[in-house]
């Protein structure tokens, strides 16, 4: 991983990723960049940490795209998570003496590292904003859960419908003027990895939803035509953030 220069572009993804709950105040949000480390740029299908190394950081994703994947016993892999800009990356680990995932690079990648230190003192300056890392934390839980639920118990047309559906609410999040159409880097091994699907399999059930007016695709570029429809396919409900947040400790102001 390289540094950059002084020049360290706004953390607004961070921003929106945190604001799903409640926003952060100013002073929370300049806390929680301060404790970052510089920015860094990493390469394109650069590993940026591996399982079992020692876990000392998380990392702020601020532009590219990010697999988090673990490698099973005969040498394959599986894609736990796509990271999009304004992801905290690594932090499972964070209970762990050697890291669980291998975090790497599928697109040129700017991040910056914040220390387990650095983030064990969110707790104590600004324990809202802990609490809102806590709440993004538990939804992320239950997106793995929905998603092991799919991989576990659903057709691969399910399976990819959920994918997309995920990809597209979460983009969406950072830009919201998106509607319904997206570009990704994954490839189909990708897909298959993250799905548990060939790459043949992959491409034949990506054809299955386009011939269903599900989906449309040039190249990366994915259309999402009849979003009701892939709702019901995926079999996930859409899931309300909780409301009443009454409970959060005061903001820093």
């Amino acid at each position: 991983m390289r540094a950059l220069s002084d020049d360290q572009p706004p953390l607004g993804y961070s921003r929106a990723r945190l604001s799903e709950f409640l926003s952060p105040t100013p002073a929370e949000f300049d806390l929680f960049v301060g404790l970052a480390g510089p920015i860094q740029q990493v390469e394109r299908h650069r590993t940026i940490r591996r399982e079992g190394d020692r876990p000392q950081s998380v990392y702020l994703l601020v532009e590219g795209w990010v697999l988090s994947s673990m490698t099973l016993p005969d040498g394959s892999r599986q894609i736990l998570k796509v990271h999009l800009p304004g992801d905290m990356m690594g932090s499972p680990s964070i209970a762990l003496a050697g890291a669980a995932e291998t975090l790497t690079a599928l697109t040129p990648v700017k991040l910056r590292a914040m220390s387990h230190a650095a983030l064990g003192s969110l707790f104590t300056r600004a324990p809202r904003l802990a609490a809102l890392l806590f709440l993004s934390a538990q939804q992320e839980r239950v997106i793995l859960m929905d998603r092991l639920c799919s991989i576990g118990r659903t057709s691969a047309e399910c399976r990819l419908a959920l994918l997309l559906l995920h990809l597209h609410d979460r983009l969406k999040l950072i830009t919201p003027r998106m509607e319904g159409t997206f570009d990704h880097p994954l490839t189909q091994e990708h897909i298959g990895d993250i799905l548990g699907l060939t790459s043949v399999h992959v491409n034949r059930v990506f054809r299955a939803l386009e011939n269903r007016g599900l989906i449309r695709r040039s190249g990366h570029r994915v259309e999402l035509l009849d979003m009701p429809a892939l709702r019901k396919l995926s079999g996930v409900p859409v899931r309300p953030l909780a409301q009443d947040l009454s409970w959060l400790p005061p903001p820093l102001e």
